[in-house]
């Protein structure tokens, strides 16, 4: 069966333009091209596109996937490889939640030490913070 870029786009639902990066970055490719030059994609291309989108969900950079599709290509390559790639992007994630919680945090005081008045902008404490740690990394 053989899909066009605007057909496999609303299965996948994704955009053409999304469709055309993906294959500038060599993710997918059209299995051919129609007799009037229109790009045409087999059922592989919609499991693919749909394998990046999941991939992307789970936090997987378009460059990490790269290496998923990859490995999926490697005859001596097994699933201890791509649960190493799990592995690390979870630790990676875990980094970024921590460091966010702690940013969540740190607004949740300001916001605590700013009364709901109508002080002038300059006796505000947030931005009197924000100014402090401004100057706090010169």
């Amino acid at each position: 069966m053989s899909l066009t870029i605007g057909k496999i786009a609303t299965l996948a639902n994704v955009s053409t333009d999304t469709l055309r990066y993906y294959e500038r970055e060599l993710l997918i490719e059209p299995a051919a091209k129609s007799g009037g030059g229109y790009r045409l994609y087999g059922q592989d291309a919609l499991r693919r596109i749909r394998f990046i989108k999941q991939a992307q969900q789970c936090g997987f950079t378009l460059t990490e996937i790269r290496a998923l599709l990859t490995l999926r290509k490697r005859d001596e390559a097994c699933c201890q490889d791509v649960r190493q790639l799990a592995l690390e992007k979870r630790l990676q994630l875990e980094a970024k939640i921590k460091a966010m919680k702690v940013m969540s945090n740190a607004l949740h005081n300001l916001i605590e030490a700013c009364s709901i008045d109508s002080r002038p902008l300059d006796d505000c404490p947030i931005l009197a913070a924000l100014e402090q740690a401004i100057g706090n990394t010169n």
